[in-house]
């Protein structure tokens, strides 16, 4: 996201109610330039852009704290480092990150009209949800990602598993307004879900299977990801050796041209699946 340094630090001259009025011009440059940067195949590159990006997008947010849009930007920027670039090598940094965009993720809903989001009832919780609308489905998109992941990272941890059903509620209402949103990615959600986790506690690999099919289908099996979580999840608590070999290798050995409006998702995918395949004999 490379937003002209002019127009940032004319930001910084500005008072915080003419900051507000030079922001929204920017957000449309914010949001193409996550366009141009999910084109990124060099993955060092796109890692500096990243970090960079979401330090200017910390300063816009200083000018217009009440931008739902900015922290809806400022929730995917965190998710897309942590995941990217921080989970498999500083996961506690990747924790701190996808706390953080969580954090994001649930201001942007609250402006838009919700409130305690993260504590009170569940029923009610779940209520508020119920009338989220699709103008919500990006932000309850990169909330509940974060959310998720980062109870993911907690899995030992009762008081962050108990929030689980407040991620899954927002996925499963991005599902009923838009379930192509951002490539059927609530669709690999609920493949992680159902996939990651014995029947006797809740997993359905019947369910999980017709996600990560549902995700394929979305970008006609050019996404890499929904294998690469397949194999991570789903194969290895089946104890599917040969699916999880299967998958990543052809993760691995896929074009790198397959999907050029993600290639840096693909890169990405293709770097996770070979740490995986080398440790495939740990697991099987």
């Amino acid at each position: 996201m490379r937003i002209p340094l002019i127009l940032i630090s004319s930001l910084f001259l500005a008072s915080c109610t003419m900051g507000q009025v030079l922001v929204k011009p920017a957000i449309p440059l914010v949001d193409n330039s996550i366009e141009k940067l999910n084109r990124e195949t060099d993955l060092k590159a796109a890692e500096k852009t990243i970090t960079g990006n979401l330090k200017i997008l910390q300063r816009m947010l200083k000018l217009d704290p009440k931008s739902a849009q900015l922290h809806t930007f400022a929730a995917q920027g965190l998710y897309g480092l942590a995941y990217g670039f921080r989970e498999d090598s500083q996961p506690q940094s990747a924790s701190d990150l996808y706390l953080r965009g969580l954090q994001h993720g649930v201001t942007a809903l609250q402006l838009n009209g919700a409130n305690n989001l993260r504590g009170g009832a569940i029923a009610d919780f779940n209520k508020q949800v119920s009338g989220m609308r699709k103008s919500d489905v990006a932000t309850m998109f990169w909330t509940a990602s974060n959310w998720g992941k980062w109870i993911d990272m907690h899995r030992d941890d009762a008081d962050a598993l108990a929030q689980l059903p407040r991620a899954t509620a927002l996925m499963q209402r991005v599902i009923e307004l838009e379930d192509s949103f951002y490539y059927g990615g609530a669709h690999m959600y609920f493949g992680v879900y159902y996939g990651s986790r014995s029947p006797t506690i809740g997993g359905n690999f019947k369910k999980s299977r017709a996600y990560f099919d549902r995700a394929r289908e979305i970008t006609n099996g050019k996404l890499l990801i929904p294998d690469l979580l397949q194999a991570q999840y789903l194969a290895r608590q089946e104890f599917n050796r040969k699916e999880f070999h299967q998958l990543l290798s052809g993760v691995v050995n896929a074009p790198d041209n397959l999907m050029p409006e993600l290639g840096l998702q693909n890169q990405i995918a293709k770097r996770k699946a070979a740490a995986l395949l080398k440790r495939e004999s740990e697991w099987f």
